[in-house]
């Protein structure tokens, strides 16, 4: 993205009406702690590291509940 980041991105749709409940969920390919710690702070509701288990895709769209490991 030339001019914001996903961090940015995900701020700013958390300061609107619309955006508040949204889920949305960072997919990069950084999955340190410090990563994923930015992620929570930004206010996505998880965080997968590249390549995504198609798994935990699918569960994300069905609206299942996020594994552990997709949360942080």
């Amino acid at each position: 993205m030339p001019k914001l980041n996903g961090y940015e991105v995900c701020r700013r749709i958390r300061e609107t009406q619309w955006g508040r409940d949204m889920v949305l969920v960072a997919q990069t390919g950084w999955g340190q702690e410090d990563d994923k710690r930015r992620t929570r702070a930004a206010g996505f509701n998880g965080h997968l590291v590249k390549p995504a288990d198609p798994t935990v895709v699918m569960k994300l769209v069905a609206g299942a509940p996020l594994p552990a490991s997709a949360k942080d």
